[in-house]
């Protein structure tokens, strides 16, 4: 397949800690693969170094054949990568509009939102339309987590890379997301997805990836994963069946 996004033999540090230890991993272009392994494997530290926010120590990053592995965040961002951190990273003191507009590059105001856009995204988050004069930091758990999908993909981006979208919500915001996630899948976007819902990632997940130690040591098709009770134990420690 083809991988628009691929590590090779990356190495991070950080400070005098060795997290990453000879990631080799393909993300295939248009399809969602999902990042799993137990906490403290290293996926956080993955995306951190895709993104240039951690300096890989060897290795490279190939993002559609460039190396990005020296390039600065805001280089990387405007290659069309987009990062949802686990933290989500909006601005609870400005407006759901404002927070919108900050993250379209293109924006210079909320009238240059592209409207049609917008539209699509009020479509998979309507609770973002009846909140959109109001400050971000009323917004629930599940609402904050749309608005930073939402902002991830105000404008078409080549590359989404998300940390546990779906930690602390409950099961009804959860299906809201996967019905989001879908249709993200039907735009041709590319998702690189790191999660701790199994049944979250058996829905989406077309690829799957496994983190042990800071090192790779599955990968596969996600329904291979979801069908194999044995590998699932010996990989992760729990049964994806547990979680359906």
């Amino acid at each position: 397949m083809d991988a628009l996004l691929r590590l090779q033999a990356v190495h991070t540090h950080i400070g005098a800690y060795h997290i990453l230890h000879g990631v080799d991993l393909d993300v295939p272009r248009g399809q969602l693969t999902m990042l799993l392994g137990r906490n403290g494997a290293g996926k956080t530290t993955t995306l951190r170094s895709i993104m240039g926010l951690w300096r890989v120590s060897s290795g490279r990053v190939l993002f559609d054949g460039q190396d990005i592995g020296a390039a600065s965040t805001p280089d990387i961002a405007r290659r069309g990568i987009a990062y949802v951190p686990e933290t989500m990273g909006i601005f609870s003191d400005l407006t759901v509009a404002e927070n919108m507009t900050l993250a379209a590059r293109a924006a210079h105001s909320q009238a240059d939102l592209d409207a049609e856009r917008l539209e699509w995204i009020f479509a998979l988050f309507p609770a973002l339309r009846k909140f959109w004069l109001h400050p971000a930091g009323l917004l629930s758990g599940g609402q904050k987590q749309m608005l930073a999908v939402a902002r991830a993909v105000v404008e078409p981006r080549a590359l989404l890379l998300v940390d546990e979208p779906t930690k602390g919500l409950a099961p009804a915001i959860i299906q809201n997301l996967i019905s989001a996630f879908r249709e993200l899948k039907g735009t041709a976007t590319t998702i690189l997805l790191v999660e701790q819902n199994f049944n979250f990632a058996r829905q989406l997940g077309d690829q799957v990836a496994v983190m042990d130690n800071g090192k790779i040591v599955h990968r596969g098709a996600m329904a291979e994963l979801a069908e194999d009770t044995e590998l699932q134990q010996r990989l992760l420690g729990l049964s994806l069946s547990a979680h359906q």
